[in-house]
């Protein structure tokens, strides 16, 4: 049986940890987290950063991107891979928040998961890091740091978030994402963790 205790030991253990580090989506406004998280699919997160500095450096909006030639769009988010895809996926999404939205985001899940392609992941990071209301992302790292500490059984990323909202204090919905896929980049790697270096090893079912 895990205590609320833990989660919040855990999450401070973290905190401290990568105090210095910043979001994965380093921007706050909520268009470009919503792009820059649709590119990030099946992705790494080099990539995912390399093609968003290159859109959001010549279209800035979501009415430059629908008016832009798609074949332009794929040469500057080619790097996310699958940018064919990708580039119909992002013209799609701006040009139903131009019509169904007044050019506006949304800032609840169920508007934001009506755009085509939106699924629990994306609208959830634009939850955290653009509105700054909780949520939990729940990308490759969450689902797995999370099944090693025995906070979930599941591996499904829907099912996990299922979990984690029920178990986990509001409270420290927010931060979870940022502080795991930073643990999962240097600490508990997918295929080898570090567990001799890991802060919250004695909180861990793995280690």
């Amino acid at each position: 049986m895990i205590f609320l205790m833990e989660y919040e030991r855990v999450i401070d253990l973290l905190k401290r940890e990568y105090a210095e580090s910043k979001a994965l989506i380093e921007s706050e406004d909520p268009f470009r987290v919503l792009i820059s998280t649709i590119l990030s699919q099946r992705t790494k997160d080099a990539n995912t950063a390399k093609a968003s500095e290159q859109l959001f450096s010549k279209y800035k909006t979501h009415q430059e991107i629908v008016s832009a030639p798609e074949k332009e769009i794929h040469a500057l988010v080619k790097p996310a891979g699958f940018y064919r895809v990708k580039t119909r996926r992002i013209k799609q999404v701006s040009e139903k928040i131009l019509k169904d939205f007044s050019g506006t985001v949304p800032s609840n899940m169920e508007d934001l998961m009506n755009l085509p392609g939106v699924g629990h992941k994306t609208a959830a990071c634009v939850m955290v890091y653009g509105f700054q209301k909780p949520e939990i992302p729940v990308d490759v790292h969450v689902a797995k740091i999370s099944y090693r500490l025995g906070w979930t059984g599941e591996k499904n990323p829907e099912k996990v978030r299922n979990d984690l909202i029920k178990k986990i204090p509001k409270k420290l919905w927010i931060g979870l994402n940022r502080l795991f896929v930073k643990h999962g980049q240097k600490t508990c790697l997918t295929r080898k963790p570090r567990c001799s270096k890991c802060v919250i090893k004695e909180y861990c079912d793995y280690s």
